[in-house]
């Protein structure tokens, strides 16, 4: 049962019997470390909050270690804890950090992300008021060094809730975070829940089912309680970045295998459908994804991978899936060699694109007609705004900067409603500061074009409104674009544009107001179409600088 709660009181009081463990792990991250303790140790006085800061130095060997130390000699309530050997992952020295700790409660923190003020505070205050042996808040990712905040699942932490039974809940599955928790240790100790120690990626997925297949009772709350640093140009990326190699897919199938089976073998069965239809829905949509930008041993191996780990799924959890995972699942089922990777990229995307062409079966909609057994269920049924429609997008950037547009129908669903005009919005990704909105009237496509041609429109771009004056960004700052097409019956929908078209390059305009714009149309990891835009001589300089440069 879900019960909705009342927003949480300004601050109970709070005994020393309540104070949190705070563990912190680190290795080879001497640049970041430092500030991640200090914002454990800012979340409240050892009378109100954290008695303890526990650091788990995990073999660094470029001055983490040294610099943890340093800070300890003036802080008193921070404790470091040194490996003699590196642990191979993050299970260990978290495990490290639990039995050292004292607290009656604790938290857990990476030595590259932060604690927001009064983070420690608003889950303690749940804890307390509800009896709760495990409370989780808000999380979000941040994008460095852009500062682009991104919630974390912002439909679970929208309000206070308590969760009793989890299987009644089987949503909160879908977090698989440790860090945006506050666990009591007793709960923990009595069920004998702790990380998977040595080289065991993903050790939070197996960490969370363990603590959701005990059947605590969860509270959550709206408050932010972990900032999730995400820094795409570090020279070591992050476990949930560094995707680049099979073995990290490989590891991931195992960690939500492992997961699974916790929840099957404590009896708890929607919890483990919740699984896996999360498995579907997040995890493969994320890596097929970025699967067209893979060497073929990689995809070869993904793709066989995949097939084997996705053969042991009922079908039951397919169709509990939303419809362009379960379609995803379906083609690498029916194909034994990767295939279609330019389609399969865009339907992951969010919101996915289902491009042509459009093949039928028995008058049923099918993948395609070499593949008439993957049919496209619900296609017929879904509303309007929830279709995977694809508009593709033409830029030709120039004096006068055009964007020509191609509204693709499905299966005559948008035929029905009758689309008549499309907005175009740009928005930078930095701060989501929304740019000009531009209109421009659809007409069908010219006959002959081929079923599900669709409609046209062309509109003119004003990109020198992009750039602010005085703006002299020293990278070009990115803007991505969203249409919304508006239907003659009144029905609306919005979609991503997919990028297609010569002018995705590179291109040097004169403006009146800012002297020089350099513009960059490119398309985005999934297909669709964003522009990247630096005003001014001094921003072109610098760009160009930088990249002449050895």
């Amino acid at each position: 049962m879900k019960e909705a709660l009342e927003p949480l009181p300004a601050g109970p009081t709070i005994t020393p019997s309540a104070q949190v463990s705070i563990i912190v792990i680190a290795y080879n991250d001497a640049g970041h470390v430092c500030d991640a303790v200090r914002s454990a140790l800012a979340q409240g006085s050892p009378g109100e909050t954290v008695t303890e800061v526990i650091a788990v130095n995990d073999a660094s060997t470029d001055g983490t270690g040294a610099a943890l130390d340093d800070l300890a000699h003036t802080e008193p309530r921070l404790r470091v804890i040194h490996r003699a050997e590196n642990s191979g992952g993050c299970g260990t020295p978290r495990n490290d950090g639990l039995r050292a700790a004292t607290g009656r409660f604790v938290m857990f923190l990476d030595s590259d992300d932060v604690l927001p003020p009064g983070a420690a505070r608003g889950l303690l205050a749940a804890a307390l008021e509800h009896d709760a042996p495990v409370v989780a808040g808000a999380c979000v990712r941040r994008e460095l060094p852009a500062r682009r905040d991104v919630p974390w699942l912002p439909a679970l932490y929208r309000e206070a809730a308590v969760h009793e039974p989890a299987d009644a809940s089987p949503q909160l599955v879908r977090d698989t975070l440790c860090v945006n928790k506050l666990y009591e240790r007793q709960f923990l100790t009595a069920h004998d829940i702790a990380f998977p120690e040595g080289r065991f990626t993903y050790e939070d997925f197996v960490f969370t089912a363990r603590v959701l297949a005990a059947a605590p009772r969860v509270a959550t709350i709206p408050d932010s309680v972990y900032v999730w640093h995400v820094r795409r140009s570090a020279a070591r990326q992050s476990i949930s970045l560094d995707r680049k190699d099979v073995a990290n897919w490989r590891a991931r199938i195992e960690a939500h295998r492992s997961s699974v089976r916790i929840f099957q073998d404590a009896g708890h069965k929607a919890l483990a459908d919740a699984a896996a239809t999360k498995f579907l829905d997040h995890d493969l949509r994320m890596y097929v994804r970025e699967l067209h930008t893979r060497g073929a041993d990689y995809r070869a191996e993904w793709w066989r991978l995949t097939r084997e780990y996705l053969a042991g799924f009922d079908e039951s959890a397919l169709r509990a899936a939303r419809a362009p995972a379960r379609w995803l699942a379906r083609v690498v089922l029916a194909s034994p060699v990767p295939r279609d990777l330019d389609r399969l990229t865009q339907l992951a995307s969010r919101p996915g694109r289902l491009l042509p062409p459009y093949a039928e079966e028995a008058g049923r909609a099918v993948w395609s007609a070499d593949l008439p057994g993957v049919e496209l269920e619900d296609l017929d049924s879904k509303p309007l705004h929830r279709l995977p429609v694809t508009i593709d997008a033409e830029p030709a950037v120039g004096g006068r900067s055009v964007l020509r547009l191609r509204v693709h129908d499905l299966y005559g669903r948008l035929a029905a409603a009758g689309p008549e005009s499309i907005d175009v919005e740009l928005r930078r990704r930095r701060d989501d500061r929304r740019g000009p909105v531009h209109t421009a009237a659809l007409t069908p496509a010219p006959a002959g074009s081929g079923r599900g041609a669709g409609w046209t429109a062309e509109m003119v771009l004003d990109i020198a409104a992009l750039a602010e004056p005085g703006d002299q960004a020293a990278d070009p700052e990115p803007w991505d674009l969203m249409a919304q097409v508006s239907c003659a019956d009144g029905a609306a929908f919005r979609a991503a544009l997919r990028a297609t078209g010569p002018g995705l390059k590179r291109h040097v305009l004169p403006s009146r107001r800012h002297g020089v714009l350099l513009v960059q149309p490119y398309a985005t990891t999934g297909g669709a179409l964003s522009l990247r835009v630096a005003a001014g001589l001094r921003s072109v300089w610098r760009i160009a600088a930088r990249r002449l440069r050895p």
